[in-house]
């Protein structure tokens, strides 16, 4: 075969490895979207519906209810009937204060949580970090063919999403950005090595 030809054929499979890492990033970037989409219209339709429960329940034997709640966290039984009948003045709080007590359920319109910003989040985040890899396929692909040269600057842009990723982590946790950063890396590191030892052997 000609040294054309073998050009050809690399270019054409390049490109084909692009645009397979394309398509793959958008199916599960819109996958995981649409799964956390479901997850929190769930989880909203559960309160709504853990709500009305709480509500039937508070309408036929609620202070009972209260009353022996109170009692077996040690209160007495004269405090614990004043602050039943207290709460019993104000029925929504007496009805939250029980689903977050007894279910661990806040109220619907409590959960500040947005099925569709979730899902929009999650599929932008996901395509954003996702698309590290790719990027250094786009920025060494002018310059060299050299797959190794692609393979390590694919790993040092991965890890460089995956170092700021670890950073946002950290700020949102409060926790030190070593630990972080150092715990988004390896997992990146066994998932990316799995998905490379898997490839290389089928």
């Amino acid at each position: 075969m000609s040294e054309a030809g073998e050009n050809e054929i690399t270019v054409d499979t390049d490109i084909d490895v692009f645009v397979l890492g394309i398509a793959n990033l958008v199916a599960d970037g819109i996958s995981s979207s649409l799964g956390d989409f479901l997850s929190t219209s769930t989880k909203k339709d559960l309160a709504a519906k853990e709500m009305a429960v709480t509500e039937w329940e508070l309408n036929n034997h609620g202070k009972d209810q209260l009353l022996q709640q109170y009692q077996s966290l040690g209160m007495d039984v004269n405090d614990a009937s004043t602050v039943v009948n207290i709460f019993a003045k104000y029925n929504d709080i007496m009805r939250d204060q029980k689903m977050a007590s007894e279910k661990g359920v806040m109220p619907p319109d409590r959960v500040e949580e947005k099925p569709w910003k979730n899902g929009a989040i999650t599929f932008m985040a996901f395509v954003g970090f996702g698309s590290a890899p790719l990027l250094s396929f786009i920025v060494l692909k002018p310059f060299t063919d050299d797959k190794w040269v692609m393979f390590v600057g694919a790993c040092f842009m991965s890890a460089i999403a995956l170092t700021c990723l670890g950073r946002a982590k950290a700020n949102i946790s409060d926790k030190g950005y070593t630990e972080s950063v150092g715990l988004v890396l390896l997992n990146g590191a066994v998932a990316a090595s799995a998905t490379y030892f898997l490839g290389w052997m089928l």
